[in-house]
């Protein structure tokens, strides 16, 4: 063979690329698994944000304390979504290219899932979300869609159902323009309607001074409940014309715009008897209370529970696919830790490792409740709570 110096340094440098790719290859497989959790930390939709935050950390705390996936760290790396779906769709970005992390956990608002969606199943990443929406399922994700929040049909059929077991009958829904406003505006109406009441709505512009035109052309019908759509920056003004235009009937909202935050956002008076429904967290369960102690709070809402269970379901399902660590490890194996029949009912991820490593099958119960996911995705069985504002505080009236 002919060598020379060109070829002995080309040799080398060969040799050097392969050495530094067999040893980022090597720290890819024993450094840190990266999880991304993108969530409204600031923005329309922050009220929850940071307790999301801080119930992906302490299920990753948790995770570690037991030895991380087969002796690997789980590190969450957060990212504000701002709630914006072009925020979103840039922070998302950054987690897939640039951070290189094997699923998004946490999205809350739908018009953010919606836009975030196609990133991750291109990149063959699990999304697991806290959005509502009925159309995020029905996009072709191809699997990687784990949804733990109630859909809007769902939410809507529940709330034309309260209205009318309130004794409305003639029911009008307000909310601004998102993925899911008409959604709610159809399944009302259509329950209302199929109990032989009246249903009717409309859609508003977001981020509006007053919606006292729209407030007029609601009362025009004379409807004895008021079902509220929107989040609590349009939800407050809303009701304060509602309040201005003598409107004292029934007023019902989801708990993305009535809860805790709207009650520092507008006076007492205006919210009083105001209810809230909301899909319910499993609040009788160890999990849950487990949380709530280290979140260092009496009441744990929906979507902070979701998110802890998202950064479990990751570890579990990754602890159950052997040695690889990928997203699609992840997407075939949640299904097979979260609702199997024959597994060992768990509450924690830790938990279910050390079952999983020795070859016991495991079925995870979270802080939201069971998590038995539809071929769609979209989680089933949930339960909801009802609340009403008494005296300044929201309190819960029941769970079904």
């Amino acid at each position: 063979m002919n060598l020379n110096r060109r070829t002995v340094l080309a040799g080398g440098a060969a040799g050097l690329a392969t050495s530094l790719f067999h040893a980022s290859a090597l720290a890819q497989a024993s450094g840190p698994i990266r999880v991304g959790v993108l969530i409204p930390l600031t923005g329309s939709t922050s009220q929850f944000g940071a307790s999301m935050a801080k119930a992906a950390q302490l299920a990753a705390e948790e995770i570690n304390a037991a030895g991380g996936i087969k002796g690997r760290n789980i590190e969450i790396l957060t990212e504000d979504d701002q709630s914006n779906p072009e925020a979103a769709v840039r922070a998302a970005r950054k987690l897939i290219d640039v951070d290189k992390v094997i699923a998004i956990c946490g999205t809350y608002a739908s018009s953010v899932t919606s836009a975030v969606a196609p990133l991750c199943w291109g990149a063959k990443l699990p999304l697991f979300t806290a959005s509502g929406a009925d159309s995020i399922t029905a996009l072709p994700h191809q699997g990687y869609i784990f949804r733990t929040q109630p859909t809007t049909f769902l939410q809507g059929t529940r709330a034309g159902q309260f209205a009318l077991e309130l004794g409305a009958k003639n029911v009008f829904f307000m909310g601004p323009q998102t993925p899911f406003a008409q959604s709610y505006l159809d399944t009302i109406s259509a329950t209302v309607t199929k109990a032989g009441g009246t249903g009717g709505g409309l859609i508003y512009e977001d981020k509006k001074a007053s919606y006292r035109s729209e407030v007029d052309r609601a009362l025009k019908g004379n409807p004895d409940a008021i079902v509220f759509g929107g989040y609590v920056p349009d939800t407050a003004v809303v009701m304060r014309d509602l309040f201005r235009a003598g409107y004292d009937k029934r007023r019902i909202g989801f708990s993305f715009g009535v809860n805790p935050k709207l009650l520092e956002s507008a006076p007492v008076d205006l919210l009083e008897g105001t209810y809230s429904l909301v899909g319910s967290a499993a609040v009788s369960s160890q999990t849950y209370k487990r949380l709530a102690a280290k979140l260092k709070t009496d009441a744990v809402d929906a979507y902070t529970c979701q998110v802890y269970d998202h950064i479990n379901l990751v570890a579990l399902a990754l602890a159950a696919g052997g040695a690889n660590t990928s997203g699609q490890v992840i997407q075939a194996n949640v299904r097979g830790i979260s609702q199997d029949p024959a597994g060992k009912v768990v509450d924690s991820a830790a938990e279910g490792m050390k079952l999983l490593a020795a070859g016991t099958k495991v079925n995870y119960d979270g802080a939201s409740g069971p998590l038995e996911f539809a071929e769609n995705g979209d989680v089933k069985g949930v339960f909801f709570r009802y609340e009403q504002i008494k005296a300044g505080k929201l309190v819960v009236t029941r769970i079904a």
